[in-house]
């Protein structure tokens, strides 16, 4: 019987992509938590629904023409690609030079989650299965390679997984590049059902959301988001969940990801 789940973050999660309904029944799914050895599994339910939520997608699910961006979006994209080459990649290249492009994006970021070092890096790409689809723009001046994305397409649909951008090169419009050359590719010519950037981001909307939403005319898949504790973990939420915002002003890693889970319950439940 093929898997139907995945460890993610201490967590398990659904392989299949989000429009496809968890078939699992709660016993089950406890079982496997506990077997997994897992805090908590999380999935979603009535994807795409009209009524908003507090949980969403950002998706993009219609095909477009570069006529169709606004004139600012449109001028943008043609300059990043004269000063950038977007294409599919080896897994090989991105293991060999993909680390700067890496540590450079992650400079950007407000976390205080550890940055990966170049074999945990390298080790993470090579792990990834055969499914998955790899991009890269170069700089067409020197091949210089300042961007990628680790695509994961599954059943009509293409999750883009991971993307970094050197910020040195951001100047070069090379988001502009790479989300428009993926875009057309994945809904123009493979006539996918739609392209996914990823879940909601738990605490807060991300400059990313707001740039494909505004740019590149993503939209948000609301749905309803489901969660099952491990039975001790669920305790242990119940204790510590009146203090979150307390936990959320303790600069240390661990107590952040601790108010991430507490976030997403509070999430989980108002939407009950």
């Amino acid at each position: 019987m093929k898997e139907r789940w995945k460890q993610y973050n201490g967590a398990i999660i659904p392989i299949d992509p989000p429009h496809i309904n968890v078939k699992e029944n709660r016993q089950n799914i406890t079982r496997r938590i506990i077997k997994t050895r897992s805090y908590f599994a999380r999935w979603v339910e009535n994807f795409d629904k009209s009524k908003q939520k507090n949980f969403w997608y950002v998706i993009c699910d219609k095909q477009y023409n570069l006529e169709d961006y606004s004139v600012n979006t449109r001028s943008k994209i043609r300059r990043a690609l004269k000063k950038n080459s977007v294409k599919k990649i080896k897994k090989e290249i991105l293991i060999t030079d993909g680390f700067d492009v890496y540590i450079n994006a992650i400079k950007r970021y407000k976390t205080l989650a550890r940055p990966m070092k170049r074999a945990e890096f390298e080790n993470s790409i090579k792990v990834l299965n055969s499914r998955y689809e790899f991009w890269g723009v170069n700089l067409k001046e020197n091949g210089k390679l300042v961007a990628y994305a680790i695509v994961d397409p599954l059943k009509n649909h293409c999750n883009y997984s991971v993307i970094k951008f050197n910020s040195d090169y951001l100047k070069f419009y090379t988001s502009y590049a790479l989300y428009f050359e993926m875009n057309k590719y994945y809904l123009s010519l493979s006539n996918l059902k739609y392209v996914s950037e990823g879940a909601r981001s738990i605490l807060h909307n991300t400059n990313v959301e707001n740039f494909l939403v505004e740019k590149f005319y993503f939209r948000k898949a609301y749905c309803d988001l489901k969660i099952i504790y491990h039975p001790l973990i669920k305790l242990i939420i119940k204790l510590i969940y009146p203090f979150r915002f307390l936990l959320s002003k303790i600069k240390i890693n661990f107590f952040h990801k601790v108010y991430v889970v507490l976030k997403q319950h509070e999430i989980f439940r108002n939407e009950r």
